[in-house]
């Protein structure tokens, strides 16, 4: 019996450059919340983005938030998973010294930024939505670091060896779409069974959907993984495998519950 849905948000939920739900998936949302059945949004987004994103149901979801490192529920930290302070802040000064990249430094519901240009600000305040704050200093963070990203200007796939893997041994990194490298704690698979625990569910009674390499941990935690048609993991083959079922949409999948 299904009793939570959860679901990648960009390249998943939403294609071909969306930016709002489309009414029809809260139409259906708000159908499987009235069946009992819970819903939760799986992002490398932060918490205020995606309540902003599904407003006018987000008081009744869950959300799995910087790539599983922070569950939230009706604006209460359900769980979260600190980087070490220290090696966090090494890892932003390389970042830093770095003069093709932009670091994000993700608080709770804050992205902290040590911008070198004036784009960057305005792509992450306006373009992603995030709430920001412009520090001068690591010092002038007062919070724990859930999640350092490298904003990679002329694309993160190239980094993704040579500057990634020197930190894999201590934190998860994934490639985030065109130009991010996040690191972590968590990834979504951890960030799924936080979900599980807390929530009392067992992961075979939970769908979760997804399209990218950063979802695979997520998927293989659950009892029901769905991919999207045409997406990265299918075309890599995972579409192929009888583990994965394949949908052109959410929606489309929604409406067979």
């Amino acid at each position: 019996m299904i009793k939570l849905v959860a679901t990648d948000i960009d390249g998943t939920l939403l294609q071909s450059g969306e930016r709002e739900v489309p009414e029809a998936v809260f139409v259906q949302i708000d159908r499987l919340l009235k069946k009992g059945i819970l819903f939760a949004a799986a992002s490398g987004r932060q918490y205020s983005n995606l309540k902003n994103l599904f407003a006018p149901k987000a008081e009744e979801m869950t959300f799995l938030c910087e790539n599983g490192a922070i569950l939230y529920r009706k604006d209460q930290i359900l769980k979260k998973r600190p980087m070490p302070r220290s090696r966090a802040e090494a890892l932003a000064k390389q970042i830093l010294a770095n003069d093709d990249m932009e670091v994000l430094i993700s608080g709770a519901n804050t992205s902290y930024l040590m911008p070198k240009h004036d784009d960057y600000i305005y792509h992450i305040q306006y373009f992603l939505g995030n709430r920001v704050e412009i520090v001068h200093s690591l010092d002038e963070i007062k919070e724990d670091m859930i999640k350092v990203s490298a904003y990679c200007r002329s694309g993160a796939a190239k980094y993704d060896k040579p500057f990634g893997d020197p930190w894999r041994g201590e934190f998860s990194a994934a490639v985030a779409g065109e130009k991010w490298l996040d690191f972590m704690l968590s990834d979504k698979g951890t960030g799924m069974r936080d979900l599980c625990g807390v929530l009392g569910i067992s992961p075979e009674d939970v769908i979760a959907i997804g399209d990218n390499y950063n979802d695979l941990p997520m998927l293989a935690e659950v009892g029901h993984p769905w991919i999207m048609k045409n997406s990265a993991l299918d075309q890599a083959g995972f579409g192929q495998s009888h583990e994965f079922l394949r949908a052109e949409s959410v929606e489309e999948i929604l409406k067979k519950l």
